[in-house]
């Protein structure tokens, strides 16, 4: 698969797969925005294109793509560096709130234990690539996984 993605989520199911795209995205707290008047939370990010293998020099690559929340009632966030606009996050997961039952709540979950809770009517996500990939050469790895990361 070499072309951008585009992904839509409206149920627990579709969200792991908007999940695993995302896994090890980057995001400058400047790129993450919440629009109260029009309801939605859109981060632009730099997404690690883990559906696509390396090439044949061994680069992978990563693209520009924008997560969006739609029908978004509250944002709240757990120790986000807001003052701090050029900080880079690493996204770990996006998924329901289990501690939520019959709610819309979404948690995006990033390193250093960071997350932003996005209360919602329901869910209604979409995720999609932005511009054209770039190549490179270091691959996020995750202790206990089998990928190690890459020079």
């Amino acid at each position: 698969m070499s072309g951008k993605l585009k992904l839509r989520a409206v149920d627990a199911a579709d969200l792991e797969v908007v999940s695993a795209a995302m896994q090890d995205a980057l995001v400058a707290i400047k790129d993450i925005g919440w629009f109260a008047a029009d309801r939605r939370l859109a981060l632009v990010v730099n997404r690690f294109r883990w559906e696509v293998p390396p090439d044949a020099e061994g680069a992978w690559s990563r693209t520009h793509s924008a997560l969006v929340f739609d029908e978004v009632e509250a944002v709240r966030h757990v120790d986000m560096p807001l003052g701090e606009p050029d900080r880079i996050l690493e996204l770990l997961s996006v998924g329901l709130d289990p501690a939520a039952p019959g709610r819309c709540v979404v948690l995006l979950r990033f390193a250093a234990h960071r997350t932003i809770r996005v209360e919602a009517a329901r869910l209604a996500c979409h995720l999609e690539d932005l511009g054209e990939p770039w190549p490179t050469l270091w691959q996020p790895g995750h202790p206990g996984a089998d990928v190690d990361a890459v020079g």
